[in-house]
């Protein structure tokens, strides 16, 4: 079974950790503050084991990083000599923590010339990022349900392999993927999250998803 290290601890984090169990894969979770995921891991299932961040980047074999946006860089400078030539799954968005929205907006800490998946692949140049789960909420990561229709899951990144392990476990999870090309497209993925999160903030609608139509 494939190991996937998952940097961070929220709610994408086990989201996505108990999806990835229970399609065979073993899961290492890490955190610099395991005590806050006891009481979770009792009740999430086998294969599931929580570490040191340095340990789930060193033992993953993918990784996904799970972590707030601005804290992203800083997360993957100090692990960037365990991920050399790994898919790193990139679910975060640059939301700007002390401004809230604006009318609904979020506001962002990029601007839409350069997204911060391109920043993070520019501080780890040797490994593949794959911008992936950004543009929805944990709670339709893995097998979202919306009336027998599959959703779109955007994707980009400059790494074809790494694009196709992405795009497995996407086809596991019950979504459509739509890859968008290389990391460039994620100045145009990365703002999806503000859109879906519109009508949460002015509605308390969160219940959607993206879907691409084709002819």
């Amino acid at each position: 079974m494939q190991t996937i290290g998952i940097l961070g601890a929220g709610g994408v984090a086990k989201t996505l950790a108990k999806g990835f169990t229970k399609y065979g894969y073993n899961v290492l979770i890490g955190t610099r503050e395991p005590q806050k995921l006891n009481e979770w891991l009792s009740t999430a299932g086998e294969n599931i084991e929580i570490s040191s961040p340095q340990a789930a980047a060193q033992k993953g074999e993918i990784i996904v990083l799970a972590v707030k946006g601005s804290a992203a860089e800083t997360v993957i400078k100090s692990l960037k000599p365990y991920l050399s030539g790994k898919t790193i799954v990139d679910t975060t968005n640059p939301i700007n923590g002390i401004a809230g929205p604006e009318n609904g907006v979020l506001n962002y800490f990029t601007d839409i010339n350069f997204s911060l998946m391109e920043k993070l692949q520019q501080e780890a140049p040797e490994a593949n990022f794959v911008k992936c789960f950004n543009s929805v909420g944990a709670g339709f990561m893995v097998n979202p349900q919306f009336n027998g229709t599959k959703p779109s899951m955007f994707i980009c990144g400059n790494n074809v392999d790494a694009k196709a392990e992405v795009r497995h476990f996407l086809d596991l999870f019950g979504w459509e993927t739509e890859d968008l090309g290389l990391a460039t497209s994620a100045r145009a993925i990365e703002p999806l999250c503000m859109l879906w999160c519109i009508p949460g903030f002015r509605d308390n609608r969160w219940n959607h998803a993206f879907k691409l139509l084709k002819i």
